[in-house]
């Protein structure tokens, strides 16, 4: 016999009334009437010959010949609606518009970017790095990646990775007659100052880093100020001094050893986190929830790195 695909109304009213077992309930989420799933039920039941559904004491059950089809159709439904997602989709929609703040963009996301184009040649990320958080009510930004307590009214979240901040310098600051050996050694370099504006009240800064290791610092808060992460990264790298840098954002050049942690124990956790938020009364978009997919698999890889450390 040849293949032909079975009336899709009849179908749709099938699986609707399989997952529910209950016509009704069935007809409530088609928007039709109870009268409607029995109709459509029984033209299937002509067509493949056999009863798909028996009533029992206990209610509506599948026969042996519904109950074989019900994850396949189930399957095909879903993929279904994901293609109707797809063509509904303008061609906008086949790009990803994400806002990251600068340092996380050119110090975590850019160096990652070669592996999502590679599993996604056909979306198109757009990329905007802004000090400020962007609105993503608007509509003009699909997600963000924002760095903070994780409380985001109106928005869905995914916490993607914690923080911690330690010192790092440029390798040629370990040599020589000023070699940094202890935190002490410190006197007599120059600190670099993370002055971007997160509102972290946990990260600690020079001055409670220091104290906290018993040196005496005559002016800890002296010294070069960057209101960038970034910035205050590649100072470090340049060999300017030594910078208090997030420990996320300095990875990939401490992995490189373009950077070196002078202190094995200098790390200090703080309470704010990074999360992929998205709007809540907006649904995301295949090219979106690939991109966040993407995202969080990335962050489980650097998680991993970090621990291995």
């Amino acid at each position: 016999m040849a293949r032909s695909l079975l009336p899709l109304n009849a179908l749709r009213a099938f699986e609707a009334a399989a997952r529910h077992l209950n016509f009704s309930r069935a007809a409530d989420e088609l928007a039709v009437t109870p009268g409607a799933v029995s109709q459509q039920i029984r033209l299937l039941e002509d067509i493949v010959g056999g009863p798909l559904f028996v009533r029992e004491a206990r209610g509506l059950q599948l026969t042996d010949l519904g109950r074989s089809s019900v994850p396949l159709l189930r399957e095909g439904f879903e993929r279904l609606m994901d293609a109707s997602a797809l063509l509904r989709e303008p061609p906008r929609r086949r790009q990803v518009s994400i806002s990251v703040a600068p340092g996380f963009a050119s110090k975590w996301l850019m160096p990652r970017m070669d592996d999502f184009h590679a599993a996604h040649p056909e979306i198109e990320l757009w990329i905007s790095a802004d000090m400020e958080p962007a609105d993503l009510t608007e509509g003009k930004v699909d997600l963000a990646v924002r760095y903070g307590p994780g409380d985001y009214p109106g928005l869905t979240v995914d916490r993607l990775m914690t923080e911690t901040v330690l010192p790092v310098c440029a390798p040629s600051l370990m040599d020589g007659e000023n070699a940094i050996r202890k935190p002490a050694d410190l006197m007599r370099h120059i600190l670099l100052h993370d002055m971007s504006n997160d509102g972290d009240p946990s990260r600690p800064d020079w001055a409670m880093w220091l104290k906290a290791r018993g040196v005496r610092h005559p002016d800890p808060r002296r010294g070069s100020r960057f209101n960038q992460s970034g910035l205050l990264i590649e100072a470090a790298i340049a060999g300017r001094g030594v910078a208090l840098a997030k420990r996320t954002l300095a990875q990939a050049d401490l992995a490189s050893g373009r950077l070196v942690a002078p202190f094995p124990d200098g790390s200090e956790a703080v309470g704010f986190a990074y999360s992929v938020v998205q709007p809540r009364d907006r649904p995301p978009s295949p090219s979106a929830t690939a991109f966040v997919a993407w995202l969080k698999r990335q962050a489980v890889d650097h998680d991993n790195t970090m621990g291995q450390l």
